[in-house]
C-alpha cells in the first residue's frame, strides 16, 4: 500500500512538473555572429614523392631530399618549433602486367610561415629543393579562438534583437534564455582572395603578384529559447 502511495505521488509530482514546462511561453530564434580578419600566417603541407623498383634505393634518395629541403627550411629562419614531419611512408606496388614490385617513398612536412613576407621565396625553395607535391595552403589567423568568441558573443545579440523584434508587436518582452544550442562547425576557411601589392624592384617597376592575402570569415551560429515575460 505503501508503495502504491509513493508510486501515485511520483507519478503526481512528474505530471505536475511536465504541465508546467509546457505552459511556459517561449520563442524559438536563430542567432548568426561573423567576423573577419586578415591572416597573419599560412600552413603549408609540402611531400617529397620518389619511386623506384629498389626500396632501400628509393628511400635513400627520398631522405637526401627530405634532408636538404630541412636545411633550405632552417636557412629561412623558420623556429624549429613550427615545423615538423606530419607522415613517412614506404609502400610496395606490385604492377601485375609486368610482374613486378615498385616501391613508393613519401615523407610530408608541415610548415607554419608567421612572416608571410616570407611565403614566395619559400615556396619556390622548397621545389628546388626536391618538394613535388604541395598538399595544402592554409591561411589562418592566430587569433582565432578569440575570434570565435567575438563571433558567438556577435550571434547571441542577433538572436535576441530577432526576439525582441517579433514580440515588440505583442506588448510582450523577452525574458530570460531558455535553452541555448551551438550550431557552429569549427574549419578553417581558405580565405577570400584579394590582390595584394608586392614590394617594387629599385626602378620602381611593379613585380609580379603572386600572393594574394584576403580576409578569413569566422561565423558563429545559435539557437535559442527566450522565456516570454
Amino acid at each position: 500500500m505503501k508503495k502504491l502511495v509513493l508510486f501515485l505521488t511520483i507519478m503526481f509530482i512528474t505530471m505536475s512538473y511536465s504541465q508546467e514546462t509546457k505552459q511556459i511561453p517561449l520563442i524559438n530564434v536563430n542567432g548568426e555572429g561573423k567576423v573577419k580578419v586578415a591572416p597573419d600566417r599560412v600552413c603549408i603541407s609540402a611531400t617529397v614523392e620518389t619511386k623506384g623498383n629498389n626500396a632501400k634505393e628509393v628511400k635513400k634518395q627520398n631522405d637526401e631530399k627530405i634532408d636538404a629541403v630541412l636545411k633550405f627550411i632552417k636557412k629561412m629562419n623558420v623556429p624549429a618549433a613550427d615545423f615538423k614531419t606530419k607522415q613517412v611512408a614506404l609502400n610496395p606496388q606490385y604492377d601485375y602486367e609486368k610482374k613486378k614490385t615498385n616501391y613508393n617513398a613519401t615523407q610530408t612536412i608541415e610548415i607554419v610561415v608567421k612572416d608571410l613576407s616570407k611565403y614566395d621565396v619559400l615556396m619556390e625553395g622548397l621545389v628546388q629543393q626536391g618538394i613535388n607535391r604541395i598538399d595544402l595552403v592554409t591561411f589562418e589567423s592566430s587569433k582565432e579562438l578569440q575570434l570565435q568568441s567575438e563571433a558567438r558573443k556577435l550571434a547571441m545579440k542577433d538572436a535576441k534583437a530577432k526576439a525582441d523584434d517579433y514580440v515588440s508587436v505583442l506588448g510582450q518582452k523577452v525574458g530570460k534564455a531558455f535553452v541555448i544550442s551551438d550550431n557552429s562547425q569549427i574549419y578553417h576557411p581558405q580565405p577570400m582572395y584579394a590582390a595584394m601589392r608586392m614590394k617594387e624592384s629599385a626602378d620602381n617597376a611593379p613585380s609580379n603578384e603572386t600572393l594574394a592575402i584576403g580576409e578569413i570569415e569566422i561565423t558563429a551560429n545559435v539557437s535559442v529559447s527566450f522565456v516570454l515575460d
